[in-house]
């Protein structure tokens, strides 16, 4: 097949994390269907991505951004540390612009959609694996055209706790941060979103991808 490995090279070593086991399935059936693709390790915890990139000598991990307990950026950004060799392909549902940025921030080789033809998803990982990267290139158009997250990383912990409703003297306490200054981060992130409140604030950041 076209965009193998060349023949007697070791078959790519892939991880696979999403929390829907069907679309995880789905995933490792199609990829197994590549000679040169082997699908070694699949969880839908983020919290267990490091784990087992390093029992399974892991070549490319397939990670999804929204998961329980720890998302796939989080995920990335500690496989970026431990295993720097282990290449990151973000696979997701939302084809939001933030997610494309934050995901390279990150450390991620590559960003694609759920719905990517499988061909093009066993060419991803061959490329990722080679050095190279992969991006939607629907989702890098919007990206060009949204610009960059305007929040701070600080803003975005902040108003990603807000989104759930939580009280700003419970965010302070969580971050070890005074609660004035919380305040000052949501005032900041409700005029950067063009908000009314902050948790309309929350909804138009995730609606972009920017938390």
């Amino acid at each position: 097949m076209s965009g193998q490995e060349p023949a007697g090279a070791a078959p790519i070593r892939v991880l696979l994390a999403d929390d829907q086991a069907l679309v995880r399935g789905a995933l490792a059936a199609l990829l197994s269907l590549e000679s040169d693709i082997e699908v070694v390790a699949q969880t839908g915890d983020g919290t267990d991505v490091v784990a087992l990139a390093e029992e399974h000598r892991v070549d490319v991990a397939l990670l999804d951004i929204q998961m329980p307990v720890m998302d796939g950026l989080v995920a990335a950004g500690q496989l970026r540390v431990r295993l720097p060799d282990c290449k990151v392909l973000m696979v997701t549902t939302f084809d939001r612009p933030g997610y494309l940025r934050s995901a390279f921030e990150a450390g991620a080789s590559g960003f694609l959609v759920k719905d990517t033809p499988s061909s093009e998803l066993a060419a991803a990982v061959r490329r990722v694996h080679a050095g190279g990267r992969v991006i939607d290139p629907s989702l890098a158009a919007q990206s060009l055209m949204h610009g960059a997250n305007p929040l701070t990383e600080r803003e975005r912990e902040v108003l990603a706790r807000a989104r759930a409703g939580t009280p700003v003297a419970q965010i302070a306490a969580a971050l070890h941060l005074g609660t004035g200054t919380v305040r000052n981060h949501l005032s900041n992130a409700i005029g950067k979103t063009g908000a009314a409140n902050r948790i309309e604030a929350a909804h138009l950041a995730r609606e972009q991808g920017w938390i």
